[in-house]
């Protein structure tokens, strides 16, 4: 109903906290400043959801600019525009992402992770609140797209939509309240300062008493705005922190301003001093300065670390009847590309072949694979599950849905980080230990001077904050990330930092990881073949992703493929098809029927044959990678080394000759066998897997850290953590050695740390500093962090031979 309100009288309104004026509308005995917070609050109350209220005061956003348009959303009711919204989608359910800007507090996550309380229709969704974005997965028959905007507008959630900026990158912005929030503060602070100039320079005596008494409420009247306005987010974060019964560093930060405000109120109305308010202004002020910085690198840090503009993965591109492998930027609406057995498809396209089966467990977590037939969609994300097909492509690749599947936390598990939750530890110890030094302090000074008293516990709050601590092993692990990126070594996150710091065994796959395929020397022994021969062989090995096919492919470089849909790849055997009713294999001896095990010293031995009679076998001479006995020896010094390969260890004479003896050769090793010898290394070490990422998928999963080798043509694996070019495969001890720095930098950034608190504690007990020079050695300590860990790293990489300069 509609109330008016006495002219002294002003509520708040209960959901977005605004002020009530004039008219308001109370639902429930709550208060109501618009129709718009009215109708989120009926909402929630209709789904039992009023819990949000609970989590923050006020947490909702003004509603009262909100245009209540019943067609705005109209748009979205044409299927081609809203499936231009779409990550995915197939016969029940679809996937979107939105940002949305109004996203700001723990409430907000809360509702928006539990919109399927508002909505059958929804059954998922997960909020990342430093991007702002909520993804949301629903099901088609229940709501629609449009359905689902007009939802999220009603709760105060409206999406930021913009068509014609779909692909393009997001430009990270600052944040608007921040910077106000500082100039409220830089404006106050100015002017305190220049009404406090006579008590800086000790001539307030010449200045009649009543001037004095002016400028001491004048600095009063300024300081409100900095204290509720400019400090408000300490407020809520400190408030926040203990709702939960834990400890923040924003807790002493919003003592010591409440100690300084009530002191300084004290001081200027009861005995007529001047107080500490521009001390105070100051405090805010460089509080905020250093928060804006911290955002700034962050950003920053983001923006050097984004792997997305450089992430290697490449895709096979028809054009005129001719291959081409092209990195995954370079592709283009309308280009024709192939998919071979256990890729992942690289953009939303159309199926040319006549049929495909396509594995979303990626996206949807649903392992059975969905058929497609000819000139259906399929999306993104999906994994061909047999013989390579032809795709057009439709919609420019989605990078970031690819690297937002590489970094899915299911494939995170058993995984987690290390180093982290030392420095959570020693930020929640180090405040407590904080909070007890301010309060003895302030009773010790309080029997002798309770001025003193209170400024010794205010600069003890201030000088002691651990945001130094606290930023050592982010800013450590995001520069070596970024450092990682440059050198063609792209890592998931930090916590894979932390556990290469840790490895102490390696095991490396051979083909396509040791050896080197493009550099190998290859012959065919057997009956000359025919040119239908060549041409059945040809679309054999060009619809596999094994390292031998691909270089029997270059061999055939120039013969033209039949035209052959039912190509079938059996891992660690070979590939097989039917064509005029025989069958054709090539593969291992087992596989193709061959009687008799050819034998080769020094390379693989790949056969060939149709209905079980033998036409002849591939020698392919293993050239090894370059550097590749460099790497071995460096690496046998220090860490356990290991070999599986699905091979024959007919080579074994041969590879020991040029890699020494310090490694363990395992051959005959399946897929299945790989993943075993793994998890049983597990059990007493910590394990890295370098391979190619195609019959090592298992094992780069099982391992503690598993890089996949990208080489001419990528094989996208979610279950690595890492990969890398195979240009830099002589870089591997380095990057080893690189991460185990790091861990060390961490350790000396946390001494570092250490060592200014217990200056400035020693310095602020003893009341040698004043609030305001403490607000200032505050944000100067996490610069200088900063900085110490940015050059250290940089430089430590640089003297490993992973950068050009020391500083860039």
């Amino acid at each position: 109903m509609d109330k008016k309100l006495p002219a002294h009288e002003v509520v708040s309104c209960y959901h977005c906290g605004e002020d009530c004026e004039n008219v308001h509308l109370v639902v429930d005995d709550r208060n109501f400043c618009c129709q718009g917070c009215k109708l989120v609050y009926e909402v929630l109350s209709e789904n039992d959801l009023c819990n949000y209220y609970d989590i923050a005061n006020h947490p909702g956003n003004s509603q009262k600019s909100k245009k209540l348009q019943s067609n705005r959303f109209d748009y979205l009711e044409d299927q081609e525009t809203a499936n231009s919204l779409l990550d995915f989608q197939n016969a029940n359910e679809s996937h979107l992402t939105f940002y949305i800007q109004n996203i700001h507090c723990a409430s907000c996550i809360w509702l928006l992770e539990n919109l399927n309380q508002i909505h059958s229709g929804i059954y998922y969704s997960r909020v990342d609140f430093i991007k702002k974005k909520v993804q949301i997965k629903f099901l088609k028959d229940k709501i629609t797209i449009k359905e689902l905007v007009s939802l999220l507008s009603t709760i105060g959630y409206e999406p930021k939509i913009n068509l014609s900026n779909l692909d393009k990158k997001q430009v990270p912005t600052y944040d608007k309240r921040l910077i106000q929030k500082l100039a409220v503060a830089g404006f106050c602070f100015g002017n305190m300062m220049l009404f406090s100039i006579p008590e800086y320079f000790s001539e307030a005596e010449l200045i009649d008493p009543s001037f004095r008494g002016l400028f001491s409420y004048l600095n009063v009247i300024l300081a409100i705005p900095v204290v509720i306005y400019s400090a408000s987010d300490y407020y809520l974060s400190a408030w926040n922190s203990l709702k939960q019964k834990r400890i923040n560093m924003d807790v002493p930060i919003v003592l010591g301003i409440v100690a300084l405000f009530v002191y300084s109120l004290w001081e200027i109305f009861a005995f007529q001093r001047s107080g500490y308010m521009d001390s105070l202004g100051g405090l805010l002020f460089f509080l905020l300065l250093g928060k804006i910085y911290q955002q700034k690198t962050f950003s920053t840090l983001e923006f050097d670390r984004d792997y997305k503009a450089y992430f290697p993965i490449a895709v096979t591109r028809i054009s005129k009847d001719q291959e081409s492998v092209i990195p995954l930027s370079k592709l283009s609406v309308g280009d024709v590309i192939m998919v071979r057995d256990e890729e992942l498809i690289p953009a939303d396209s159309v199926l040319l072949s006549a049929n495909a089966s396509i594995d979303y467990s990626f996206v949807t977590g649903e392992e059975v694979p969905v058929p497609k037939q000819k000139g259906e969609l399929v999306y993104a994300g999906g994994r061909q599950m047999g013989g390579a097909i032809l795709l057009t492509v439709q919609k420019s690749p989605s990078q970031g849905y690819l690297t937002d599947l590489w970094n899915n936390e299911s494939f995170e598990k058993g995984k987690e980080g290390l180093l982290e939750p030392i420095s959570n530890k020693i930020s929640a110890v180090f405040t407590w230990s904080v909070l007890a030094i301010a309060f003895i302090s302030f009773a010790y000074w309080s029997f002798t001077d309770l001025s003193l008293a209170v400024k010794v516990f205010a600069s003890v709050l201030i000088v002691a904050c651990p945001c130094a601590l606290a930023m050592s092993t982010p800013f450590t692990l995001g520069n070596t990330l970024r450092i990682f990126g440059k050198s063609r070594f792209y890592l998931k996150n930090a916590n894979v930092v932390e556990r290469l710091a840790l490895v102490d065994s390696v095991i490396f796959d051979k083909t396509g990881t040791l050896t080197d395929p493009s550099t190998a020397k290859i012959s065919f022994i057997g009956v000359p073949l025919s040119e239908e021969s060549k041409s059945i062989l040809k679309a054999l090995v060009q619809r596999s992703t094994h390292p031998l096919s691909n270089r029997i492919n270059y061999w055939l470089e120039g013969q033209n493929a039949i035209s052959i849909e039912q190509v079938k790849e059996i891992k660690g055997a070979g590939v097989q098809v039917t064509y005029k009713n025989q069958d054709f294999r090539i593969g291992s001896a087992e596989f193709t029927g061959f009687k008799t095990q050819p034998k080769s010293q020094v390379g693989n031995i790949v056969c060939f044959s149709v209905e079980g009679q033998e036409l002849g076998y591939f020698q392919i001479e293993s050239g090894l990678r370059e550097k590749a006995s460099d790497v071995i020896s460096e690496l046998s010094a220090k860490y356990k080394l290991h070999m599986l390969s699905g091979d024959y260890p007919h080579e074994q004479t041969y590879l020991e000759e040029r890699l020494g003896h310090k490694i363990t050769y395992n051959f005959q090793q399946s897929p299945v066998d790989k993943l075993s010898y793994v998890k049983n290394l597990n059990k007493a070490n910590h394990t890295l897997m370098i391979g190619d990422g195609l019959n090592d998928a298992g094992a780069l999963q099982e391992s503690e850290v598993g890089i996949a080798i990208s080489d001419r043509v990528s094989h996208f694996s979610p279950a690595s953590d890492a990969i890398m070019d195979s240009e830099v495969f002589g870089m591997i001890p380095n990057f080893l050695s690189f991460a185990k720095s790091s861990r060390l930098i961490i350790k000396a950034s946390f001494i570092l740390s250490l060592f200014y608190n217990l200056v400035g504690l020693g310095l602020a007990v003893q009341g040698l500093l004043s609030p305001v020079i403490c607000a200032i050695l505050m944000p100067l300590s996490s610069i200088s962090v900063v900085v110490f860990t940015t050059l250290t790293t940089n430089f430590v990489a640089w003297k490993r031979g992973m950068l050009t300069s020391k500083l860039f």
